[in-house]
């Protein structure tokens, strides 16, 4: 009898097998669907072979014992912990670009200027809310920088609203040098790139 048709194999392996595969297998379907809505043409389609192609050898298994309800567990599991992975590695990827829209009561003029400084490009607008004049900050940033753009907000405004959307695509603007680009250092860039992406 071979390792395969053992009960350790059946009642082991081979679920973990298909909840590793699946987990794979979602992650990946997740990373599609953020290149996607991104626009990324080259990622969306990469992303989307490998996750059918292991989506098919992970039915097929599930469909070869389908009188072994470890499996179907494993299958769901795997599901649900691939969309977790997902939406984790895409936080850490970070892609993308975000627009941050920022209302203030307050003088705003600090907070504008150490946007500026630190290499953000701010566009300040004047507006009347409920509560009277207000201003309002525009500054579109890529999605890694986000993190350092709020802890500016909270530093030099901290009752400040702002709200962040993301956008699909940006012709040209001020953006702060990313210090790595598709794994490589870049050290040529300006302090100020002007750039879409």
């Amino acid at each position: 009898m071979s390792f395969y048709d053992t009960q350790f194999f059946a009642l082991v392996v081979l679920p973990l097998l298909i909840f590793l595969a699946r987990v794979c297998d979602v992650t990946l379907g997740t990373l599609r669907l953020v290149s996607t809505s991104r626009g990324h043409k080259i990622l969306a389609p990469v992303f989307g072979f490998f996750e059918l192609l292991i989506w098919i050898i992970v039915v097929s298994r599930v469909m070869q014992n389908l009188d072994n309800w470890l499996c179907y567990i494993a299958y769901a599991g795997g599901f649900a912990m691939g969309n977790y992975v997902g939406i984790c590695i895409e936080e850490k990827l970070a892609m993308g670009i975000s627009v941050v829209q920022i209302i203030t009561q307050i003088d705003a003029s600090k907070l504008v200027g150490n946007l500026r400084e630190q290499g953000y490009g701010a566009t300040v607008t004047n507006a009347e809310g409920d509560t009277g004049s207000v201003k309002i900050i525009y500054s579109m940033v890529h999605r890694s920088d986000l993190e350092q753009v709020e802890k500016l907000i909270s530093t030099f405004n901290p009752k400040a609203f702002y709200s962040v959307e993301d956008v699909r695509f940006a012709r040209s603007g001020i953006f702060r040098p990313r210090r790595w680009i598709w794994g490589r250092k870049d050290l040529n860039l300006p302090k100020i790139y002007r750039g879409g992406k």
